[in-house]
């Protein structure tokens, strides 16, 4: 019989809600995720060529803190320059876990396939974060055989501090997607991710001249094939059939995994009317509204890395921008700059200011989430950013559902109380509906009319209540795509 003592750090996430005995609570829905960012090794591992045991007891520490928080989604970084933090026949080991680009892991394992399994017996989401056109950095001097620049240099451009896949180039393209599409087939994630690396942001030259991204050759053949485009929009085209690709060709292989982008904070100055700054659509060719209201993701995060006060780019302006051209109605997560608690710099803000960032999405009601950039920041607790954190997460919450990709509702399970022989405390037994897999279990519990809602993952089977004995329990299934089945309950407190 499956037991929540087993682990340690399982999510039995709990809050007290007070409500009349006939009101049975929902459990709150809320997005509430970090980056787990590997290249240069900015949170995990700590430093490449570590041991694998190490690299496990570093990974399991950055789980235990998320479900200490009651996070519910992890987004690792598993593709950071077309190399690999899981096992690949496409692309070689990522020289940020093994030291060396192409050494595998000594003694072996999959990165990828334990944070799958490690983050899901916690009740955490694990989705999979790609780069699609980085290549490498200028430095790097030993990519292995099996990388792009070795098998296919044609296929790359040096451009300031970077080597970068040709996003004009379709081979880019289709390489790029099947990398992905790959994971989404071999692993079970819950999502794929790509951030705002497209086009290179612009460098400058020693003069402070802005570098020109070296496509020439390749808008050429574009044009000598019978492309109309102004270059600058056969650019947006490129990444535009990347994000559509990528959609499509993830949805063919797994219909539940959820593809989210996470853009630059702003399409284009001047939307809304206040807005100053960096232009994505016109630097970096991402026309992230475009992706949004044609379907092509089931999340955007939007990159709102200002401050509320901050008139020029104020995080409730842009936020409330984002909401109204979702004319899709999908998810809107902003990623939080929750990275400048810990600044020395002038960018420094307090951790208050991300609480504010998280209470002004909350007022807005209707499909809420926010991720944090970056995990080092909340292992380090800078200005007590943790607590504060903590006085807002203190419920659980469940990931919003998105019925766009499966609506079917989870059949009702069965639930029964009883005592555990050794300890005499309150068990409730959870068995799901006749031939189902189940991803969390909802629960509910009453005493005294004060609810107790918890949130425990899918392979319990036998749980001990926190709280001690109950009046009522109610109990539903929650699927991959968030939905909740009918509840079962029991009344009545366990017979000793």
């Amino acid at each position: 019989m499956h037991s929540s003592k087993l682990i340690i750090a399982v999510v039995a996430c709990s809050a007290l809600t007070t409500l009349a005995p006939a009101q049975t609570p929902s459990i709150d829905r809320e997005f509430r995720a970090i980056w787990l960012t590997t290249v240069g090794n900015t949170d995990w591992p700590s430093r490449p060529g570590l041991s694998t045991w190490d690299q496990q007891r570093e990974l399991l520490t950055i789980l235990d803190r998320a479900v200490a928080l009651k996070l519910n989604a992890v987004i690792l970084q598993v593709r950071p320059g077309a190399d690999a933090f899981f096992a690949s026949t496409l692309e070689p080991w990522s020289v940020y876990l093994t030291g060396r680009q192409g050494r595998a892991p000594d003694p072996p394992w999959d990165p990828l396939a334990f944070a799958v399994e490690q983050a899901h017996k916690r009740g955490l989401e694990l989705h999979a974060w790609f780069n699609p056109y980085r290549a490498a950095y200028t430095r790097d001097t030993l990519n292995a055989r099996t990388h792009i620049t070795q098998t296919n240099p044609s296929l790359v451009r040096t451009y300031g501090h970077f080597v970068w896949m040709d996003p004009g180039d379709p081979e880019v393209r289709r390489r790029s997607v099947r990398a992905i599409v790959d994971v989404a087939k071999r692993y079970d994630i819950d999502g794929v991710h790509i951030d705002d690396y497209f086009y290179p942001y612009p460098e400058n030259d020693s003069s402070g001249k802005k570098i020109e991204f070296p496509d020439s050759a390749t808008y050429a053949r574009y044009l000598a094939s019978g492309g109309k485009l102004a270059k600058d929009d056969w650019r947006r085209s490129n990444v535009d059939k990347l994000v559509e690709d990528l959609y499509k060709g993830v949805h063919a292989v797994r219909p539940i995994v959820r593809v989210g982008v996470s853009p630059f904070g702003i399409w284009r100055p001047g939307n809304p009317s206040t807005i100053k700054g960096f232009d994505a659509y016109d630097q970096i060719y991402a026309d992230s509204k475009k992706w949004l209201q044609n379907g092509w993701l089931d999340y955007l995060a939007p990159q709102l890395y200002w401050p509320i006060a901050r008139p020029d780019q104020s995080f409730p302006v842009l936020y409330d921008w984002w909401l109204s051209v979702n004319t899709k109605h999908r998810h809107i997560w902003p990623g939080l700059a929750t990275y400048r608690v810990a600044e020395s710099s002038q960018r420094r803000i307090p951790a208050q200011e991300i609480v504010d960032e998280i209470d002004t999405t909350r007022a807005r009601g209707g499909d809420l989430g926010h991720i944090h950039f970056n995990t080092s920041v909340l292992m380090k607790n800078p200005d007590s950013l943790d607590e504060k954190l903590s006085s807002r997460y203190t419920r659980p919450a469940l990931v919003p559902a998105s019925p766009w990709l499966d609506a079917k509702v989870p059949g009702r399970p069965t639930i029964s109380f009883d005592r555990d022989a050794a300890t005499n405390e309150a068990l409730v037994h959870i068995a799901p509906a006749k031939g189902e897999t189940v991803w969390l279990w909802a629960m509910r519990s009453l005493r005294a009319g004060v609810w107790t809602n918890e949130v425990l993952p899918g392979w319990l089977r036998s749980h001990q209540l926190i709280g001690g004995d109950a009046d009522s329990v109610t109990v539903a299934a929650v699927s991959r795509t968030g939905i909740e089945s009918p509840a079962a309950s029991v009344k009545g407190r366990p017979k000793d």
